[in-house]
């Protein structure tokens, strides 16, 4: 893949670009459109804000907002200035943001006015922005972008380890850049073409798919501030005129449940992907035959982009990743570095050092080095591969779960079960789901002088809401006597692992 020595994305392609750039529809179901030259100008007035607060190149700046239209500015203010955004879902509590906050040592958080309850609970000394305060009208909608070079950091997005805090995975630049190879060999977006990504704001999907992909592209995105719903989901993709469909697996399973979906009119989408885990080949079939409408899946973790995908123009089979990614030489690979023959499972690599990967964790050169073998990146997914080069997903080398294409570390719910009083252990592992994919089940061993029973199990839960993001909370407890563990006292993951599958 060729490279590019220096990049600014908002002077290299925000600032250039003309036409619709952004369709919003807020929880009123009220509509509005923006251009590009709008998205520019507001860009341009959160650059000279951040700089007049203090905000520097290289500084880190958490960015805690929701699906709007602000969002996006606010981040390509931040590349504009070349800060380093951090984007936060807005689902992140005090703890969580916590740690962002000390881990990456930010400067500013900017946040909606609804998240002060959570920022008011913060421990951690910021500068806090909230929307109201901001006062953006007052800033000039001009500013010179930062000249960046493609190696310079852009991003941190946060994802779950299994036994340690989240990891800080930092992207440059030239990832930015690399985004316009994506949306055109993935996506397949047009310039002119209305792409909707539903990812929120707080992941690696809106980067790819909603900030920076499609506006590579000429496309315009849609920014939907509600949640999910399957049926107005299905009427909004009609209404809107989507010509791109990014959905979560999740959101594709139940969609395809729902009565009646012939119905509807979906022949303006052109192209419809999913990403994050496995989807289902009966969910594939469910949309090929009620819409005549082929989901493509693919493959792509928060620290690189798209790596194997059934991509346009190849031929579909239906519960495989697809084929390695175009400038991306991905294969299954055994201990010592040597590619696995056909059929035999091994961990799923990538080779080099491609400007889509990410330059590392930041803050955190152990767990850099940990996901190299050689040169390898080892994705930690095991994979086997078919006499044609189809990729096939066998799961995950190691704890993390996959819920609803969010990633959830254990460590992370056992930590927030530990610090409720009636909790001694706790052991966290996923249980298979037919929608979900997997969920998030607990094992628990409680403290004496208190009692297992469905009502402490609903405490529990909630209090794993109030403590962290919401879709980290066990959706089953199930108290025991003792853990399992091995000979120096860690937890068994696998033998709770085995243990919720024989449930299912």
């Amino acid at each position: 893949m060729a490279r590019v020595e220096r990049f600014n994305f908002t002077r290299d392609v925000l600032d250039r670009s003309t036409g619709r750039a952004l369709v919003f529809m807020n929880t009123s179901g009220e509509l509005r459109g923006l251009s590009f030259e709008e998205v520019s100008a507001r860009a341009a007035q959160w650059a000279n804000l951040l700089r007049r607060r203090g905000i520097e190149q290289g500084d880190r700046v958490l960015v805690l907002l929701g699906k709007t239209p602000e969002w996006s500015a606010a981040m390509c203010g931040c590349l504009k200035t070349g800060a380093i955004a951090i984007p936060c879902s807005e689902m992140l509590r005090a703890k969580d943001l916590d740690f962002r906050v000390r881990h990456s040592g930010a400067k500013l958080l900017v946040a909606d006015p609804s998240a002060r309850g959570e920022l008011d609970r913060m421990a951690a000394e910021v500068e806090i922005l909230t929307l109201d305060e901001a006062r953006l009208e007052d800033e000039p909608d001009r500013a010179e972008a930062a000249d960046t070079a493609a190696g310079d950091s852009a991003f941190i997005l946060y994802t779950s380890g299994t036994t340690k805090d989240p990891k800080g995975v930092t992207h440059t630049h030239g990832y930015t850049w690399a985004k316009r190879w994506q949306a055109e060999s993935w996506l397949a977006s047009r310039p002119g073409d209305l792409v909707w990504c539903t990812a929120g704001t707080g992941w690696a999907k809106s980067i790819w798919n909603v900030l920076l992909g499609p506006w590579s592209t000429g496309s315009a995105i849609v920014l939907h501030e509600g949640g999910f719903d399957p049926v107005e989901r299905f009427e909004l993709i009609e209404r809107l005129g989507v010509d791109v469909l990014c959905q979560a697996p999740t959101e594709y399973r139940i969609m395809a449940k729902q009565q009646g979906i012939e119905r509807h009119d979906l022949s303006r989408v052109r192209e419809a992907v999913s990403a994050g885990e496995p989807l289902n080949p009966e969910v594939i079939k469910a949309f090929r035959d009620a819409l005549d409408l082929t989901i493509r899946d693919g493959y792509g973790q928060t620290e690189n982009t798209l790596l194997v995908g059934n991509l346009p123009g190849t031929e579909i089979r239906p519960g495989s990743m697809g084929l390695p990614a175009p400038h991306h030489d991905v294969a299954v690979i055994d201990e010592d570095g040597r590619v696995a023959q056909t059929g035999e499972e091994g961990d799923l690599a990538l080779r080099g050092d491609p400007p889509t990967l990410f330059a590392g964790y930041w803050d955190q050169p152990d767990e850099t080095v940990a996901v190299r073998r050689g040169e390898w990146y080892i994705t930690g997914d095991r994979a086997q591969r078919d006499e044609d080069g189809y990729l096939w997903f066998t799961g995950r080398a190691d704890d993390v779960i996959l819920s609803a294409a969010y990633r959830i570390g254990p460590f992370e719910v056992e930590s927030a079960l530990l610090e409720h009083p009636a909790v001694a252990e706790s052991g966290v592992v996923g249980k298979p789901d037919e929608d979900r994919g997997q969920i998030v089940k607990a094992y628990v061993v409680l403290r004496p002088g208190f009692e297992a029973g469905d009502a402490l199990a609903g405490e529990l839960k909630e209090h794993c809401k109030r403590v962290t993001a919401p879709y980290k909370y066990p959706r089953e407890i199930a108290f025991i006597d003792a853990l399992p563990k091995t000979s120096s006292g860690k937890v068994r993951r696998v033998e709770l692992r085995a243990r919720a599958q024989a449930e299912s």
